[in-house]
């Protein structure tokens, strides 16, 4: 089966519910994996789901903060065993099996706590919390290691010198600095591939994130690459495509963030 799977921080899913119908016309997903949708369950607009062509929902949220989803063209089943990353249950992961006709293909939708401001865990909290995260998962997919897998989100971190605007003057901000991109390195190890980076040469600038603060953002174009998808190493030469759908920044209302998608024979 051929998929295109998809990640969106939308940065609050009741508020850009619409621009579903835009990330469906650009970039034709058949899975959709949300983070920031800062909705409790029960509150969760399924509606839009059906209007833009997903059966299949399976969410985590609480309110007003974090919250992850997945919107499904496929059949899937919810992942039972998610642990409770550092015990904080503050939905950060949600994980399912897909059908593809074969064996079940898992996706993994996570978002990464973003660290604050300091990245000094002694003097912000919020920092020891990512590295901790970081840590947790790591250890769990060494001990579980995945197969057939698709992991995506918002990572919160960007691992390479050209994942940032400028590696000189972001060395020493939370996202790229070298004990973040050690971490998430480390869990990547664990049997994961960068899908996007598959295509994209590593001395290539390639960004996902721009801030609110730059009042231009495409003219400073002072971007990071904070969202990823990577794939167990046995689902790499079924890989197709990617994109990443710059132009989301200019929508109305729109998130800091911009969808990416693969492509691949599952």
């Amino acid at each position: 089966m051929q998929l295109t799977i998809a990640t969106w921080n939308i940065n609050s899913l009741r508020l850009r519910q619409e621009l579903l119908h835009s990330l469906v016309s650009g970039l034709a997903p058949d899975v959709i994996c949300l983070q920031e949708t800062k909705v409790p369950d029960e509150l969760f607009p399924e509606a839009i789901a059906g209007a833009t062509g997903f059966p299949h929902v399976l969410k985590r949220g609480m309110k007003g903060y974090n919250g992850v989803a997945i919107l499904s063209r496929v059949p899937l089943t919810l992942a039972e065993n998610t642990p409770d990353w550092c015990g904080k249950t503050d939905c950060r992961h949600i994980s399912a099996q897909l059908e593809t006709g074969g064996a079940p293909l898992t996706v993994h939708n996570f978002y990464v706590p973003a660290g604050g401001d300091i990245p000094d865990r002694t003097q912000n909290e919020k920092f020891g919390h990512k590295l901790d995260f970081l840590a947790e998962v790591r250890a769990h997919f060494a001990a579980y290691p995945p197969q057939r897998a698709v992991l995506v989100g918002d990572l919160n971190i960007a691992p390479l010198e050209h994942d940032v605007w400028s590696h000189k003057q972001l060395l020493g901000v939370v996202s790229h600095t070298p004990v973040e991109v050690e971490a998430l390195n480390a869990w990547m190890s664990e049997g994961f591939t960068d899908a996007v980076r598959h295509f994209v040469p590593p001395e290539q600038k390639l960004y996902t994130w721009w801030s609110y603060r730059n009042r231009d953002w495409a003219a400073s174009n002072r971007g990071r690459r904070l969202d990823h998808i990577w794939v167990t190493r046995e689902l790499v030469p079924g890989l197709k495509s990617y994109n990443i759908l710059r132009e989301a920044r200019d929508w109305a209302q729109p998130s800091d963030h911009v969808p990416v998608a693969i492509t691949l024979t599952a």
